[in-house]
C-alpha cells in the first residue's frame, strides 16, 4: 500500500504513525500474505491478539470512568456489547478501513473487505499498531474518540441494567438461596395485561410489575436489589 493510502487511514484514525510499518502489517490479512513469496511479510493475526487485549482494557476503562455506580457484572456485559464483531465492523466502516485491508484474490472476489469478521479483526490489529507505535495513552485516546458517539447514545437511551443477574450474583457470592419469581396477579385484557411478580430470596421479598412477565421480574429484582443496598449501608 502507498504511503498516501496509509496516511489517509491515519487521518481517519486521528493518529499519525512514527513507524508506518506497524499500520501496514495490521492491514495484511492472512489470505494476502499466503499469496506472497516473501517470508518477511507477516499477517495481522498476532497484532489482532494484542489489539483485542488493549481494546478490552481501554473500553473497560472508559466504562469505569463514565458509570461510577455500576457493578462488575453489568460493566462486563456492557463491554461485551461494545467490543463485539458487529460493533467493531460498524466502527471500521465509519473510518473507511475496509478498502485499506490487503486481501488475497479469493477474499477480494467475495467482497472480503466488507465482511464483519475481517473488518473487526483488522480494527483490533490497528489498535495494536497504535499501541506499539505510540503507547497505551495514544491507543486509549483513539478508542475514546471512535467510541464517543456510541457511548453518548448509550447515555441517551439509558443504561439498562440486568437486576436479575445482579441478584443472582449476590446470591452466589453470599451463598444464599437463589431468587424465586412467582406471578401473583394479572390485570387487564389479553392485549394489554399488567403482571405482578413476587420475588423471594431467603428472607428478602419484593414485588414488581410490568407489561410482560420478564419485565415484572426485572422490576421485582430492581426493588429487591435496592433493599439489599439499603441494608448494606446501614
Amino acid at each position: 500500500m502507498t504511503h498516501k493510502g496509509l496516511n489517509e487511514l491515519s487521518g481517519n484514525l486521528g493518529y499519525h504513525f512514527k513507524n508506518l510499518s506497524f499500520l501496514e502489517e495490521a492491514l495484511h490479512h492472512s489470505s494476502f500474505v499466503n499469496e506472497q513469496n516473501d517470508p518477511d511479510i507477516g499477517n495481522n493475526e498476532r497484532l489482532e491478539f494484542l489489539g483485542d487485549a488493549v481494546l478490552n482494557l481501554a473500553v473497560g476503562h472508559l466504562l469505569m470512568l463514565r458509570y461510577q455506580d455500576i457493578t462488575e457484572g453489568d460493566l462486563s456485559r456492557m463491554r461485551a456489547g461494545l467490543v463485539n464483531e458487529s460493533r467493531l465492523a460498524e466502527i471500521s466502516r465509519a473510518i473507511n478501513l475496509g478498502p485499506h485491508i490487503r486481501l488475497g484474490k479469493g477474499e477480494l472476489q467475495s467482497n472480503g473487505f466488507n465482511k464483519q469478521s475481517i473488518l473487526a479483526d483488522a480494527f483490533e490489529a490497528v489498535v495494536a499498531a497504535i499501541y506499539l507505535d505510540g503507547g497505551y495513552d495514544e491507543a486509549f485516546a483513539m478508542i475514546r474518540r471512535l467510541f464517543q458517539n456510541i457511548l453518548d447514545t448509550l447515555d441517551k437511551s439509558g443504561v439498562k441494567l440486568d437486576y436479575k443477574s445482579r441478584l443472582q450474583e449476590q446470591a452466589q457470592l453470599h451463598q444464599t438461596a437463589m431468587p424465586l419469581y412467582t406471578v401473583v396477579e394479572e390485570n387487564g385484557p389479553d392485549h394489554d395485561k399488567t403482571f405482578t411478580v413476587k420475588l423471594i430470596m431467603g428472607e428478602l421479598e419484593a414485588l414488581g410489575s410490568g407489561k410482560s412477565k420478564k419485565a415484572a421480574e426485572q422490576d421485582a429484582a430492581r426493588n429487591a436489589y435496592a433493599d439489599l443496598e439499603q441494608h448494606v449501608r446501614k
